[in-house]
């Protein structure tokens, strides 16, 4: 015979249930909101960076362009045009010995305060000078176009001429690195740790120790690679290679793990029939439980990917924030990273480098949650249901 059912024991368990779901509802509304007061402070302060201050300038190719090249330009706009525009001059005139004598207009580099100035942000510019802006605006010799150098030019210690070119580069290059050595290697562990191993107590200490490296702070990946590949292995400090290498510590554990849970999800039904048919273990492995659990194996594989090019602490240590205005030239050049661009960007004392360093967050995001939604793609469509 059932008991019969405590309506106030009833009652105090929906409310314990209800009292549950709007704390979760809570807890989800204020992660959405702060989500959504980052999002738009980074935007905000970032999105004007994609656009740059150019003013209309009258250049007059003569000889004492090499002596002082600031001569080519109106008097009336010096101060306003970007010093790295008036580096560039000689060498151009070098290059083309044929402009001698002649006079060209065309749209040139305005300094970061008059770049500032018209973007309506603090600057440093002069009464005289903001006067003599506001006139050549009203003129039309100043306007914004799109900075198209932000993404082709490297680092430059005038913020006007800022760009993510070299540390995309030496980005690509480390993650490169990364995914060729850590990705075999993860593989196969996860294989021989779930197919072959035999169940010890070594394993477990292996398995035990993998699961705490995934959790480890990442600044200790980092002392680890300076130990091994610089201290020890004598690489290129600074280098894409030992950049690479160190991510590739770090990534190994979280590859590992989600091949392991890969391979768990696959039905014992299908190694019994692989083996009753009499296939081998290694050709089951290899010709149904690595194809069937590939799309999980690709999916942890690319957040374990997205993780390690967010990281800045680890290349912190092994010194890859360098000034680096050229592309890396091969693996062992210097070279720096985005993560490590933006971090560098901040600590500058100019005010103009603050938009650049919110544009950097931007494009940073925008590969980190392109990485991650080709990971969910990959795990929708070609997931199986068992």
């Amino acid at each position: 015979m059932s008991m019969p059912i405590d309506p106030r024991s009833l009652k105090k368990r929906k409310n314990s249930e209800g009292q549950f779901k709007a704390l979760s509802f809570m807890a989800i509304s204020v992660a959405g909101i702060f989500l959504v007061l980052f999002f738009s402070d980074i935007i905000r302060k970032g999105y004007t960076a994609f656009q740059q201050t150019e003013i209309k300038a009258v250049i007059t190719y003569s000889q004492t362009i090499f002596d002082n090249p600031r001569s080519a330009l109106d008097p009336r706009i010096n101060p306003l045009v970007s010093r790295g525009v008036t580096r560039i001059l000689p060498m151009h005139l070098r290059e083309n010995p044929q402009l001698l004598g002649q006079t060209e207009e065309f749209w040139v580099l305005a300094n970061a305060e008059v770049d500032q100035y018209v973007k309506g942000k603090p600057n440093r510019l002069k009464p005289n000078e903001a006067a003599l802006v506001d006139e050549l605006l009203a003129e039309g010799t100043i306007k914004k176009a799109f900075n198209i150098g932000f993404f082709t030019n490297g680092d430059s210690k005038l913020a006007e001429m800022a760009g993510i070119f070299s540390a995309a580069v030496g980005t690509l290059y480390v993650l490169c690195i990364t995914f060729i050595f850590s990705f075999p290697a993860g593989v196969m562990a996860a294989i021989y740790m779930e197919e072959f191993a035999p169940d010890n107590r070594i394993m477990q200490i292996v398995e035990v120790n993998i699961n705490n490296l995934a959790a480890i702070p990442s600044i200790l990946f980092g002392l680890l690679g300076l130990a091994i590949f610089i201290n020890f292995m004598g690489l290129p400090r600074s280098s894409a290679l030992v950049g690479g290498l160190t991510l590739a510590l770090m990534t190994l554990p979280v590859i590992i793990i989600s091949t392991r849970a890969a391979i768990r999800a696959i039905p014992d039904s299908i190694r019994e029939g692989a083996l009753a048919l009499g296939a081998t273990h290694w050709q089951l492995v290899w010709d149904h439980i690595l194809p069937l659990s590939l799309p999980g194996i690709l999916t942890g594989t690319i957040i374990g990917l997205a993780r390690a090019i967010g990281e800045t602490a680890p290349l912190l240590i092994i010194g890859m924030v360098a000034y680096i205005q050229d592309v890396p030239r091969g693996l062992t050049s210097s070279a720096t990273v985005l993560p490590a661009q933006i971090y560098v960007w901040s600590s500058e004392s100019i005010r103009a480098f603050t938009e650049r360093t919110s544009a950097g967050i931007i494009v940073l995001l925008v590969v980190l949650l392109t990485m991650n939604a080709v990971a969910i793609l990959l795990r929708n469509k070609y997931e199986r249901k068992w």
